[in-house]
């Protein structure tokens, strides 16, 4: 696929629940800041945005069933949002109906699988927030995305409790990040914590 030197990889969501289309832009474009996500809540809006400028097709398992011989010319881009574990034949799937921190993890494991360090990427990809984060904040953050807990991470690093809290807030604040997902989307994506580990 060409891109126009200037002009950002684009995603596409396609599923006519648009506020679980909201949500998952949301985390995509946390997972993949270099990407612009745009929605489509029906295969007609989909088909008139040019398909074939999209690097991946997020699709709801009803559209694609809809319009299965589409989706299977390009099953490679295509990943099919499922409401069970039960993936679709030839297909890469994720099931959207689990908890945020899960959705978090498979998406994360599916970004690494397609795009690990940068691979299959589009070129002239911005280097993001990189050297935000001091060695010390690096440790402690992937300490707190391995699940450790602040007292853990505390005896871990040989540090006092409160200069752990201090260092957390001090990440969360550098990284705008709200939430441990937030975190572990960071800490994965640059290359931190490896999703297999976590």
């Amino acid at each position: 696929m060409m891109m126009e030197k200037g002009h950002r990889p684009a995603i596409a969501v396609i599923d006519g629940n648009t506020l679980a289309a909201i949500g998952l832009k949301t985390i995509l474009q946390r997972i993949m800041p270099i990407m612009d996500v745009e929605l489509c809540g029906s295969f007609n809006e989909f088909e008139a945005s040019v398909p074939d400028r999209y690097f991946h097709f997020f699709v709801s398992v009803n559209i694609v069933l809809a319009h299965r011989m589409f989706f299977l010319e390009h099953s490679r881009k295509t990943i099919v949002l499922t409401t069970s574990s039960e993936s679709l034949t030839g297909f890469h799937s994720i099931n959207v109906n689990v908890s945020e921190d899960i959705l978090v993890k498979s998406l994360l494991m599916l970004e690494q699988h397609a795009h690990s360090r940068g691979r299959n990427l589009p070129m002239d990809v911005p280097a993001g927030n990189a050297g935000i984060l001091t060695d010390r904040e690096i440790e402690v953050l992937v300490l707190i995305v391995e699940g450790y807990i602040n007292k853990e991470i505390a005896d871990k690093l040989h540090i006092g409790l409160t200069t752990v809290i201090s260092h957390r807030k001090n990440i969360m604040d550098k990284l705008d990040a709200r939430s441990v997902s937030a975190l572990t989307i960071y800490a994965v994506t640059h290359g931190y914590v490896d999703i297999a580990n976590i």
